[in-house]
């Protein structure tokens, strides 16, 4: 079983967000992340080590720490703000 963490990054900012059916998107992309944990795109130079999830017009980064079995989520930002 794989365990899970949310960065306090990432709990802000979901917090924040007031329009029920984005916040519906990012638990069913939680989910599919927490069954497959390799699903997102991994990222280079100074990203690496990380993936991330498209949730338009936003991306959800997370770690996938394999040797431990857990996955971090880290943060949920907007595409332009990278």
């Amino acid at each position: 079983m794989v365990t899970v963490a949310f960065e306090p990054r990432f709990k802000r900012t979901v917090s924040k967000i007031k329009d029920r059916a984005l916040k519906e998107k990012i638990k069913k992309q939680i989910k599919r992340i927490i069954a497959s944990p390799e699903t997102g795109k991994p990222m280079r130079y100074t990203r690496k080590r990380t993936r991330e999830v498209r949730i338009p017009p936003f991306r959800l980064s997370y770690m996938y720490l394999k040797n431990k079995n857990r996955i971090v989520f880290l943060e949920l930002y907007h595409k332009n703000e990278q």
